[in-house]
C-alpha cells in the first residue's frame, strides 16, 4: 500500500478528480512541451459532461493558456481505462501534433493511465488490508497510528501538521466567509448563521450545530475554489476535518492527538484507494462520502479510547451505511448534493464511533469486506448516476 500522503492532498477545489488532477497533468504535460506554439486538450467521459460546473477547462486553461493558445474539446465518449479521461496534444506553428498523451483521473487528485497503472507501484506498507494492519496492532499492542509511524518514518509527521493546518484554516475562513458561492445556482454560505444560531442552543444541539458548521464551512470554501485537503476527495474533503474540529474544541485534545487520529484516517481511506476507488466517476460518491465517513468515524472512535477492533468497526459502519450513494451532481456543481452530504456523513462518522465504543468490537461484516462490495456496488451503478450529472438529483431542472 502506497503513503496515506497519497490521501491527503492539498491543492484548491472544488474537484480532486476534475480540477486537481487535470490541472497536476497539465503542469506535466508542459514541463515536456515548454515550447509549442499551442496546446489541445480532449476530455472525456465524466470529465466532459461534468467538466465545466467543476472548472475543468479553467484549471487546465490557467497552466497551459499563458504559454501558448490552447483549445478544450468537450467528448462525451468513455474511455475504457477510466471514466475520466483526458488527451493532450502539443502542435507546433503549423498546427501539427507534434506529442500527444492520454492519461486519467483516477481521484483525490491523482493520475494513471495503461502504463503507469502497470508499472511497479511504491509500496510503503506490507499490509494490503485492515485485516492485516489490525492483526499487526493486536501483535504488536500497538495502534493503528503506530503502524504509520512504524512504517511512514516521523517525517510524516510533518506532512500531517501541515494537512491539519490546512484543514483548520479552511474551516475558521468558510465560518468567515459570506456571500453567493459560484457557478450559479445561487447557493448562500451557511457555515457561519449555523455557527451563530448554535451558540444559542443548550448543550447537546449546541454541540450538534457546530459539527454542522464547520462541515459547511470547509464544504463551501471548497465550492468556491479554496485551498483545502482531500480526505479523500475534494467533494468529501468537509467530514474529516469537522469532526477532528469539533472533538478538538469539546474534549480538549492537543494536536498531538488530533495528528494520530488524522494518520489511522488516512490508513483507511489509503486501504480504499488501493483496493477499490475513491473516485465519484468510477463509483459514486459512496467512494467519496462514504469512504470520508468511514476514515473519520475511525479517527473519531480512537480519539474517543476504542480499541483497534473498536475503531475498525466504526469504520466499517462509516461505509456501510453510505453502500449506493450515487454522484449526481446539479449543473455538475460539487454543491448540492454534495454539501449537505458531508455534514450529514459527519454527524454520521461521530454516531458511528460513538456506537462502536458500546460494542466489544466484534461484528459479523469486516471493513475489508464491505469495501469489496462498495467497489461491485459502483461498478453495477449505471453511469448516470457516477459523476455525469445525467441522472438522479442532477436532472432537478429539467
Amino acid at each position: 500500500m502506497e503513503s496515506i500522503r497519497e490521501i491527503f492532498r492539498i491543492g484548491d477545489g472544488p474537484s480532486s478528480s476534475h480540477t486537481m488532477g487535470p490541472k497536476k497533468a497539465a503542469k506535466q504535460f508542459l514541463d515536456k512541451n515548454p515550447t509549442a506554439n499551442g496546446f489541445r486538450v480532449t476530455l472525456y467521459g465524466s470529465l466532459s459532461l461534468t467538466g465545466k460546473g467543476h472548472m475543468t477547462d479553467v484549471a487546465i486553461l490557467s497552466v497551459l493558456n499563458p504559454i501558448a493558445p490552447t483549445k478544450i474539446v468537450w467528448e462525451k465518449k468513455f474511455l475504457a481505462f477510466h471514466p475520466n479521461g483526458m488527451m493532450f496534444e502539443a502542435l507546433n506553428a503549423d498546427g501539427d501534433v507534434v506529442d500527444s498523451w492520454t492519461i486519467f483521473s483516477i481521484g483525490g487528485g491523482a493520475l494513471a493511465n495503461e502504463t503507469t497503472k502497470a508499472a511497479p507501484q511504491q509500496h510503503v506498507y506490507p499490509m494490503s488490508s485492515i485485516s492485516q494492519i489490525q492483526k499487526w496492532c493486536e501483535d504488536s499492542g500497538k495502534s493503528y497510528w503506530e503502524c504509520v509511524e512504524e512504517f511512514e518514518g516521523k517525517d510524516i509527521w510533518d506532512h500531517l501538521s501541515h494537512a491539519w493546518n490546512v484543514m483548520k484554516s479552511a474551516i475558521e475562513r468558510g465560518l468567515n466567509n459570506e456571500g453567493v458561492l459560484p457557478g450559479g445556482l445561487g447557493l448562500r454560505r451557511k457555515a457561519g448563521d449555523y455557527m451563530i444560531r448554535a451558540k444559542t442552543y443548550g448543550d447537546w444541539m449546541r454541540s450538534r450545530g457546530m459539527l454542522y458548521a464547520y462541515a459547511l464551512a470547509v464544504s463551501e470554501e471548497n465550492a468556491s475554489g479554496g485551498e483545502i485537503v482531500t480526505a479523500p476527495t475534494c467533494g468529501s474533503c468537509g467530514v474529516l476535518p469537522a469532526v477532528l474540529y469539533h472533538l478538538q474544541n469539546s474534549h480538549d485534545f492537543v494536536d498531538v492527538r488530533i495528528l494520530r487520529a488524522l494518520a489511522t484516517a488516512g490508513l483507511f481511506g489509503s486501504i480504499v484507494r488501493s483496493s477499490a476507488s475513491v473516485s465519484g466517476a468510477e463509483v459514486g460518491c459512496q467512494g467519496e462520502v462514504g469512504v470520508a465517513c468511514a476514515m473519520a468515524a475511525a479517527a473519531a472512535n480512537q480519539l474517543m479510547g476504542g480499541t483497534p477492533a473498536q475503531i475498525e468497526y466504526a469504520a466499517e459502519m462509516g461505509l456501510e451505511h453510505h453502500l449506493g450513494l450515487t454522484c449526481d451532481p446539479v449543473n455538475g456543481l460539487v454543491q448540492i448534493p454534495c454539501i449537505e452530504r458531508n455534514v450529514f456523513a459527519a454527524a454520521r462518522a461521530v454516531d458511528a464511533g460513538m456506537y462502536s465504543l458500546f460494542s466489544d468490537g466484534k461484528h459479523r461484516v469486516t471493513f475489508d469486506r464491505i469495501v469489496r462490495v462498495m467497489k461491485q456496488t459502483g461498478h453495477d451503478l449505471p453511469s448516470l448516476y457516477k459523476e455525469t450529472a445525467g441522472g438522479g438529483l442532477a436532472t432537478i431542472h429539467e
